[in-house]
């Protein structure tokens, strides 16, 4: 596969260069084979030199065709075969079990031809490049040997994020699942209870309107506002939902909008700030349910403000709210 004057200007550049990782071996394993063109050379014309030079040819072909097990063995009869140059042929054998492109390569079997080769053959002109293969044959089992590690370890960690996970699943289910148990617990408690509201809170921020009775949150709901829904109501047709303190003064249980309390807006501040302004302050405030024939929106009619001042709730909750919320209730509206 080479000469030995090849090797010699192949290796010059190996004492003292900085070490990149397992790549750089990797990549000088490739040049030794890449620049070595014949392994058994010479100028003999016998028999014997004829054989050697016919087996070598032929395991350079298997070599170069990719067959690297043949190729070992036909380096393994001219070991047999021609004693006299055993030794380049452990070189280049242990370069062959180490290239990169050998899917069976074995840096054990690779380690081996080199150490045989300084054990036995002391004044071969290859020992110089076989401790230096050693070295990094040597290197790079050390950097496989981190890499193997390393990576059981991110198999290790990532199966106990996987355990955790499921755990955190479980947990979830089992959190989803109480809290459908209180939920039903709550409707149970609520459709028991004859007490009604004294105070009805809704607060535009948080989109929340909350049923009270001495201090004691009842019950709370998600709500729409009107359209223009920050700030508080100023004139006619701006809407905008009021802010301030109010009553339900007065209900309607065949309103267009599945049952309505009348909210008491305008108060007397109300009043004087329209009056000032100029503008009539508008009128019909209320808490309502969804417009007959939409009840199928449902909990989604929340998900966009789309009153013209007034709190919507579902019709559901709009039965509730109006069987608990007697005329007369205060109405606090918070910004």
């Amino acid at each position: 596969m080479r000469s030995s004057n090849t090797l010699s200007t192949g290796t010059k550049a190996y004492p003292g260069k900085k070490q990149k990782g397992i790549g750089e071996y990797l990549r000088l394993f490739f040049v030794c084979i890449m620049i070595t063109p014949v392994l058994i050379g010479g100028c003999s014309h016998t028999d014997e030199g004829h054989q050697a030079r016919s087996l070598s040819q032929e395991a350079n072909d298997y070599f170069n065709q990719g067959k690297y097990e043949a190729s070992l063995g036909k380096y393994e009869q001219i070991i047999e075969k021609h004693p006299a140059v055993a030794d380049r042929v452990l070189f280049e054998m242990g370069i062959i079990y180490a290239y990169p492109k050998n899917e069976q390569k074995d840096y054990q079997k690779s380690l081996v031809c080199f150490q045989k080769l300084l054990r036995e053959y002391p004044d071969s002109e290859y020992r110089r490049d076989s401790q230096m293969m050693i070295l990094q044959i040597n290197n790079v089992i050390s950097k496989d040997k981190i890499i193997a590690s390393q990576q059981t370890q991110i198999e290790t960690s990532r199966q106990e994020v996987k355990s955790k996970e499921k755990e955190i699943i479980s947990q979830q289910e089992k959190i989803e699942t109480l809290e459908q148990k209180i939920e039903t617990l709550d409707q149970k408690v609520f459709a028991l209870r004859t007490e009604p509201a004294d105070k009805v809170l809704i607060e535009k921020k948080e989109r929340r309107l909350t049923l009270l009775s001495k201090g004691e949150v009842i019950k709370t709901y998600k709500i729409a506002l009107g359209a223009n829904p920050v700030g508080p109501k100023e004139r006619l047709g701006d809407n905008k939902t009021p802010e301030g303190t109010y009553s339900i003064d007065s209900r309607n249980g065949n309103s267009g909008f599945h049952l309505a309390l009348h909210i008491s807006y305008p108060n007397e501040k109300d009043i004087m700030r329209a009056k000032q302004l100029g503008v009539s302050p508008g009128g019909d405030i209320m808490i309502h349910g969804l417009k007959n024939g939409f009840s199928l929106v449902g909990a989604a009619h929340a998900e966009v403000d789309w009153t013209n001042g007034c709190i919507a709730v579902t019709n559901q909750e709009m039965e509730e709210i109006y069987k608990f919320v007697p005329n007369g209730t205060t109405v606090e509206i918070r910004p």
